[in-house]
């Protein structure tokens, strides 16, 4: 991917690590659009950003995706790159029959968001020089939190999603790059106090070292994943559970 000259559209990029890409990519002299539900909040963030762009946006619905996806292609005809960030982490008790909500309302969240939105904008990309998706899944997709299952499930499900997506995409020219963050400090699961996880800053510079050094990455893996993302294939796989979740 190249990392200037872009047209950048981001889902969930209101706040955390969707919002920081975005300036990123947005300092690097690239249009970026951001997409989040609250107009309020959005426009906030267009005034504190001059040149940055704002549609409304809820993954959650398929009627709110198509209606994105025709203001983003209607205002910004240059499209030719996707972020996916929307997301969330909820903890859950398997031994609750009320968890099934939570699983409910991550799956679509999460895998269900991701692959509406990849199937809404594919077809536009498919014309655009340097058309690029990125997908963001989560070291939690190799080595589990036993809090949050049904997160997990999700990003390991991105995961294997993306590598389908890129070998069929691969016949169009589109590049399909995944994110995989590790424990970083923000909101998402009130960690932003959180010494054991990552700076914000520290992961978004190195991310984005990454995708300016290595244009044709498969995977952005900063090296504080490296600890989740390569556990199984260098054996020690059921230390890293164990060391994970505090066992």
């Amino acid at each position: 991917m190249k990392t200037t000259g872009n047209t950048i559209f981001v889902t969930g990029g209101t706040s955390g690590l969707g919002l920081g890409l975005a300036l990123k990519f947005h300092a690097l002299g690239n249009k970026v659009v951001i997409g989040g539900r609250r107009r309020e909040l959005l426009d906030q963030l267009a005034g504190e950003h001059p040149g940055l762009g704002t549609v409304v946006l809820d993954v959650d619905d398929p009627k709110s995706i198509q209606a994105a996806y025709d203001e983003v292609t209607a205002r910004y005809p240059d499209l030719n790159a996707v972020l996916t960030m929307s997301g969330i982490m909820r903890p859950e008790n398997l031994l609750d029959p009320g968890h099934v909500a939570i699983a409910e309302a991550t799956v679509t969240t999460n895998l269900l968001g991701t692959i509406r939105t990849v199937a809404t904008f594919t077809p536009y990309l498919v014309a655009k020089p340097g058309a690029t998706i990125l997908t963001v899944s989560s070291g939690l997709a190799f080595v589990p939190l036993v809090v949050t299952p049904t997160y997990n499930a999700t990003k390991a499900a991105i995961h294997s999603y993306t590598q389908s997506l890129r070998l069929q995409l691969a016949e169009v020219g589109i590049q399909v790059i995944e994110v995989i963050p590790p424990a970083v400090q923000t909101t998402l699961m009130g960690q932003q106090d959180d010494e054991r996880a990552m700076p914000v800053e520290e992961y978004l510079t190195e991310t984005m070292s990454i995708l300016t050094d290595q244009p044709e990455v498969t995977e952005v893996t900063v090296r504080r994943v490296g600890f989740l993302r390569d556990a199984e294939r260098e054996g020690r796989y059921q230390e890293t559970v164990q060391a994970l979740n505090g066992h």
